[in-house]
């Protein structure tokens, strides 16, 4: 079933949202970006007072698509204990180079999801290939959060055919960008594994303002109680 994700920036955001029961905790900085990333000494203090099973990804930051440059951060924020490294595929640089490089931390055991831009028209035939390099998980999000939320880039068939040829992989799939409680029904309906949230859960929906327990409860709602009640006991793993 699908889960609920929340972007936090800090330890109390994350024993914030932990009150609301959400299933995966995911840290970084949004005022740095799309994917800002967090201070890995702070992750690791996250990391180490949450609860062993709670499940916690953390973003690599906004960096070009160069092996030189992602391959450090990606082991540095591993090292943290996180279980998923979550690594975004801006446009430029060298992605097959990049690829190949991730290949081998995959095979060390690492949980890497990447994230593609749903405003930059990503080809889904790129999933087969994150699959190939041992990719344990791919979402969409959204890259300039100014030109609208995903369900404004993209139609609920694309979105759809997204969910499909991750799932086909048998890839974990994860959808964000700017999601707003209304949205969560129709996406529900697609089966993602989660949904991700950041500036819905905040003061007047400011992705970088507080965080708002009254906000991050009324988008919890919106999942039916069976769904949620589910979710709450699942491990999300794949294989």
């Amino acid at each position: 079933m699908t889960g609920m994700l929340a972007s936090v920036n800090s330890l109390a955001e994350a024993l914030l949202v932990q009150r609301a029961a959400v299933d995966i905790i995911d840290l970084k900085q949004p005022a740095q970006g799309a994917l800002g990333a967090l201070a890995t000494a702070s992750v690791a203090e996250i990391v180490a007072t949450l609860p062993v099973a709670t499940r916690i990804s953390a973003t690599v930051g906004d960096l070009p698509m160069l092996p030189e440059r992602l391959l450090p951060a990606v082991r540095e924020m591993a090292a943290t204990g996180v279980d998923y490294v979550k690594i975004g595929f801006f446009p430029g640089g060298d992605w097959p180079a990049c690829l190949e490089a991730l290949h081998a931390v995959a095979g060390q055991g690492i949980a890497l999801i990447a994230v593609l831009f749903a405003d930059t028209r990503p080809a889904f035939g790129m999933i087969a290939e994150l699959h190939r390099a041992g990719f344990r998980g791919v979402m969409l999000d959204t890259m300039d959060k100014g030109r609208g939320s995903l369900t404004q880039c993209l139609d609920a068939s694309e979105l759809r055919a997204f969910v499909d040829a991750a799932r086909g992989q048998g890839m974990l799939t994860g959808l964000a960008g700017s999601l707003r409680c209304e949205d969560v029904p129709g996406l529900l309906a697609l089966a993602p594994d989660y949904l991700g949230f950041r500036g819905a859960l905040c003061r007047e929906h400011c992705r970088t303002a507080q965080l708002d327990l009254d906000r991050i409860r009324q988008v919890r709602a919106q999942w039916p109680a069976e769904l949620a009640a589910l979710s709450e006991g699942r491990c999300y793993s794949a294989v």
